[in-house]
């Protein structure tokens, strides 16, 4: 089967923002950085959503308790089921952003990152 999306290039110099906001889910390894499977996906001033071909899965509602916002193992089981298809988990916040791309199995690589919405 002929993919339809395109893998992105991994995202090497991230804007982190500020030290609260800062990039904590972030795995550096020499070739990329990574979105580990425990990263919460939560809501609150800004959060998470996830997408596969642009089309919205899941956006979190800041009404949770953080044990009860879902982690991105959630969604790689999903995208398991499903994996010939552009999977993001994406963040904005005030003072940054972030593209995961799924790369292949528990591979989230971050493919773009910006200064957030504020």
């Amino acid at each position: 089967m002929i993919k339809k999306w395109k893998k992105e290039p991994p995202h090497m110099k991230p804007h982190i923002g500020c030290l609260n906001c800062g990039g904590g889910e972030m795995k550096r390894a020499d070739n990329e950085i990574t979105a580990p499977v425990n990263t919460r996906i939560y809501a609150g001033f800004g959060g998470w959503s996830i997408t596969c071909d642009g089309e919205h899965k899941f956006q979190a509602g800041g009404d949770l308790d953080w044990k009860d916002y879902p982690t991105l193992r959630t969604f790689e089981n999903m995208a398991r089921k499903d994996p010939d298809h552009d999977w993001r988990a994406v963040l904005m916040t005030p003072l940054r952003d972030a593209t995961y791309q799924r790369h292949g199995k528990n591979r989230w690589v971050l493919v773009a990152s910006g200064m957030g919405f504020a």
